[in-house]
């Protein structure tokens, strides 16, 4: 009798944990801890993030600025017939390529 006792206490056991980390998970989800007023935010990391991220935009631009010359395409006059090749998908060709040295448009922010 007491094997068997032995033997049905571990899947009591295990149960009882499950039941005891559902009923865990429950209470913080209802009851998250508060902030702590010491803690420093992340307010500094995001500003050094995001001025990382504008001097490679700088690099990247001047990048293109310099190189510009190896990758234009003479313009093909009317009487020739056009670059057989056609570009890759959701490629454009040079010509109708925007010449404006702005800054891009940011990504939109990741929820989650």
């Amino acid at each position: 009798m007491g094997d068997a006792l032995l033997a049905l206490s571990i899947p009591v056991l295990v149960f009882a944990c499950g039941i005891y980390a559902a009923c865990e998970n429950w209470w913080r989800r209802r009851h998250p801890a508060p902030p702590r007023p010491g803690r420093p935010g992340h307010r500094a990391a995001r500003q050094a993030e995001n001025a990382m991220l504008v001097d490679a935009e700088d690099v990247v631009d001047g990048a293109f600025t310099r190189l510009d010359g190896l990758y234009e395409t003479p313009e093909t006059p009317a009487a020739e017939t056009p670059d057989p090749r056609p570009p890759a998908a959701g490629v454009r060709r040079r010509a109708a390529a925007s010449r404006d040295p702005g800054r891009s448009a940011p990504a939109p922010r990741r929820r989650g």
